[in-house]
């Protein structure tokens, strides 16, 4: 199944029968919460969960959000009613950035039929869908955590693949080029690794572009579906979206999926003796 559904498709599966659990998982990096947005009105039947406080673990020498422990996890899942047998699909305000982590997060923990909602939250509302400001009460799912569904990228692991393959970078350009750093502690990116900002998966109109027009994006970019990809962000979770948008391309596969460095920037920066480049793509 594809990792993006639109909002007709949405709404048609939610019509019959008890349709897919949806979890609503907005969320900005400098405030206010997601749960404010989610108060005013959702989705019928989303469930919000909490980007930092519930898929990552508390901020540490792992980064800013690093990934949670399977046991927290699980029991998150199963309050949002998950289970193996139903379709899952994650939504947040609208680029698809912070629903892809818990696409990944997901996939991640074994499930296999994940998607993410096209336009998000911006394109149900255009398109004149029902929101609703009632939360709901969902039956506790019996969904298992199963680490290893996805490659994950220790620090070492992206330092060599961003010499042997391709390491994308999913931060804004000028961070990339380490003229700003709003968050970690040094400016600058992992040597040998090529900027691909998670914004420019999008079309003017808010939606994701065609696999045709990303994957002609990711070979401007050098990226070749011979070689090992991985990508990483500030703290592993718009680098997700890179993960979901070379799907989404065909460049990689449910069964052949990029890796994610983790801990991304806010890991790597943590070692002054980790080597760091500034400047363009190379």
């Amino acid at each position: 199944m594809s990792p993006l559904i639109t909002p007709a498709l949405l709404a048609e599966a939610c019509s019959a029968g008890p349709g897919p659990v949806v979890l609503d998982v907005r969320w900005r990096l400098t405030g206010p919460p997601g749960r404010e947005d989610y108060d005013r009105g959702h989705l019928p039947g989303a469930v919000f969960v909490d980007l930092d406080r519930e898929l990552a673990a508390e901020p540490g020498a792992g980064g800013r959000h690093p990934l949670p422990e399977p046991e927290a996890l699980q029991a998150v899942l199963r309050a949002a009613g998950v289970t193996a047998d139903r379709q899952v699909v994650a939504y947040d305000a609208g680029d698809g950035s912070v629903a892809a982590r818990a696409w990944w997060l997901l996939r991640w923990a074994g499930h296999e039929r994940v998607s993410v909602l096209d336009g998000g939250f911006a394109a149900w509302v255009e398109e004149g869908r029902p929101v609703t400001t009632e939360v709901p009460a969902p039956e506790p799912g019996d969904f298992e955590v199963r680490p290893g569904g996805m490659p994950v990228l220790d620090a070492e692991q992206a330092a060599e693949l961003a010499s042997a393959g391709t390491l994308l970078d999913a931060r804004a350009p000028e961070r990339y080029r380490g003229e700003v750093e709003p968050i970690d502690p040094a400016a600058g990116h992992v040597p040998g690794a090529r900027n691909a900002p998670f914004s420019r998966h999008l079309g003017d109109d808010g939606r994701w572009l065609s696999s045709s027009e990303l994957a002609q994006r990711f070979a401007e970019l050098g990226v070749r579906p011979s070689e090992p990809i991985g990508a990483y962000c500030g703290s592993g979770v718009t680098a997700s979206s890179v993960v979901l948008a070379l799907e989404v391309a065909r460049l990689t596969s449910q069964e052949r999926p990029a890796a994610l460095y983790a801990g991304s920037w806010s890991h790597w920066c943590t070692d002054p003796d980790r080597p760091v480049a500034t400047g363009p793509n190379p």
